[in-house]
């Protein structure tokens, strides 16, 4: 429950709709009208779905589509560093899921889970999220797509989702662990820093070493190898001559 302090713990409310555009786009305009820290909104069906820089984002039913409206404090870190917040949230909540089946024997133990910078989250070096952060003045909107029961097929990358592994779970079930372990970061992040979400993101995250390709807006690429994250979450690659990049927009490709 917030208390209204930097310490205060946000209680999440959760609305759901049958169908909207993009619960991005609505919790952005909730969010000008004064709606609360911790407020999520999961549609059962999207039909204006997005990605990062407006991309579509296919919504059939059995996937969740859900965001979340984090205000900011003063004091708080940067607001881009909501990314690695909600990056690390999925991730747990996604292992939650796989090791329950595991254990259960129902869920293919053979493939791995790791976070790709800056949020995405690849089982068996597939994409099964993206992640979607806008922001209004003090209000940021963290939007979540997880390939629960479909995935699309892309060009560009491979993709999965959760049934392929043998993991069978409702929408609204996913969120409800999703949006707790996403408000006990957030209050981390917030009475913490940044650090211990940095940490624990390179903990979920593929190792050093590992090869990258970085394709920025422009269009120029980058490969490198991984390094790590600096201080305040941007990507590091060393390059094949020894320079150090850091990147702090791209699109990240594993080679």
């Amino acid at each position: 429950m917030d208390d209204g302090g930097s310490a205060g713990v946000v209680l999440s409310i959760i609305r759901t709709v049958a169908e909207t555009g993009s619960t991005n786009a609505d919790l952005l305009a909730l969010a000008r009208t004064g709606a609360d820290d911790g407020l999520w909104l999961r549609a059962v069906r999207q039909t204006a779905g997005r990605g990062r820089q407006g991309r579509e984002w296919l919504s059939p039913d059995g996937n969740l589509y859900a965001s979340t409206l984090v205000r900011l404090r003063p004091g708080d870190p940067p607001a881009a560093s909501l990314a690695l917040v909600a990056a690390v949230a999925l991730y747990e909540t996604v292992s939650t899921f796989l090791v329950a089946g595991i254990r259960q024997g129902t869920t293919d133990s053979s493939a791995t889970l790791l976070l790709k910078w800056p949020n995405d989250l690849l089982l068996a070096d597939a994409k099964l999220s993206g992640i979607l952060l806008e922001r209004a003045d003090d209000a940021v909107v963290v939007g979540f797509g997880v390939n629960i029961a479909h995935h699309p097929e892309l060009a560009d990358r491979k993709t999965t989702d959760l049934t392929v592994y043998g993991v069978v779970v409702e929408p609204a079930s996913f969120l409800d662990i999703l949006a707790d372990g996403f408000a006990r970061w957030v209050a981390r992040w917030r009475t913490e820093g940044l650090a211990p979400i940095r940490a624990r993101w390179l903990d979920c995250a593929h190792p050093a070493g590992t090869a990258l390709t970085a394709r920025l807006a422009d269009g120029d690429a980058i490969e490198g190898l991984f390094v790590g994250l600096d201080v305040d979450g941007a990507l590091i690659l060393r390059t094949a001559s020894g320079e150090r990049r850091v990147i702090h927009a791209a699109d990240i490709f594993l080679l």
